[in-house]
């Protein structure tokens, strides 16, 4: 489906600058290229996609509808659904947080909508797909909102309120249940349009810089970095390969667009696509920049248990993904 833009970077790289084929620079450019228009262009059609999806659910109605039905268990679930269509980072999370509990939302499906949605969103899917192809894709997709889902529901069963900070406390304990202010909609879908392609356009001019970014790295690391050095680390041999490369996650912070591209080229040098996804997850989903956002509405021992269910997860879904992929 693709094949235009790689004759095209080829055509650029080869034909126009004259590079050889097996030179350091010529490949990476050549990655460059192709990763850069090919993602693009997906971002832009799942985003719209996804913006038109976020039009009928905006987030005040999500909080709205979760704080005031009663789902039997599946707003576990529900919450994590609503993640994925939701364009937030974890870096997003204070506010987020503060919302939810505000709305008289359990502390868990709080957690697992937070999981989720900088998790698996329509950035992450539209490059899922360009890279790893749609059964991959699904896979994931899946995965990340059992991610979330089983985590919020593992957090709420340990009672974790008392570990909330004194503010946050207070406003739990002052939490009012709004009277239902759903608005019928009456704008048609044509007026919607200039509203949804804005909102596309402001994303994207949100991401780009990290997509471009990313995806430089790696075609720095595609070009230049030689054959078996990832290997020796994060080999498939390595029955710690997946918790070791959740747990060197932690320290960094980036979002789905500056880290997938690196991914690609770890599996392209050999890492089980599992490892890969584990430290990808880690990355997005646990960061020490979150952690001292969280710090504000959370005790550190809370912060701690957070993160740590949700690196368990993270691990058991690493190693699923090595025996399934």
């Amino acid at each position: 489906m693709f094949d235009w833009i790689q004759h095209i970077a080829d055509w650029f790289v080869f034909d126009t600058l004259h590079l050889e084929k097996g030179n350091h620079l010529a490949e990476a450019l050549n990655f460059f290229i192709y990763d850069t228009t090919k993602i693009l262009i997906l971002l832009v059609v799942v985003i719209f996609i996804m913006g038109i999806v976020n039009s009928y659910f905006p987030v005040d109605k999500v909080k709205n509808y979760l704080s005031r039905n009663k789902l039997y268990g599946l707003e576990y679930l529900m919450a994590s659904l609503f993640g994925v269509v939701t364009p937030f980072c974890s870096c997003s999370s204070v506010p987020l947080f503060i919302g939810f509990v505000r709305g008289g939302i359990p502390l868990g499906v709080t957690f697992a909508f937070l999981i989720t949605s900088p998790l698996v969103n329509e950035v992450a899917i539209g490059l899922f797909i360009g890279l790893f192809g749609i059964q991959t894709t699904l896979i994931y997709v899946v995965s990340g909102i059992l991610l979330g889902t089983i985590s919020g529901i593992i957090l709420q069963k340990l009672k974790l309120e008392r570990f909330l900070t004194p503010w946050v406390k207070e406003v739990l304990a002052n939490a009012q249940r709004e009277q239902d202010t759903f608005q019928i909609e009456k704008s048609s879908f044509q007026q919607r349009l200039p509203i949804i392609w804005a909102e596309v356009v402001k994303i994207l001019k949100g991401i780009i810089p990290y997509v471009i970014i990313g995806i430089a790295i790696g075609g720095l690391m595609h070009g230049y970095i030689p054959e078996g050095f990832f290997e020796q680390y994060m080999n498939k041999d390595n029955l710690f390969a997946v918790p070791i490369a959740t747990i060197l996650a932690v320290p960094m912070y980036s979002n789905a667009s500056g880290i997938l591209p690196v991914v690609q080229v770890l599996v392209a040098k050999g890492i089980p696509l599992g490892t890969a996804i584990a430290f990808m997850m880690g990355v997005v989903a646990l960061s020490l920049p979150e952690a001292m956002l969280l710090k504000k509405v959370m005790s550190l021992k809370l912060i701690g248990i957070f993160f740590g269910v949700v690196a368990l997860c993270i691990i058991l879904s690493g190693y699923l993904f090595n025996l399934i992929l």
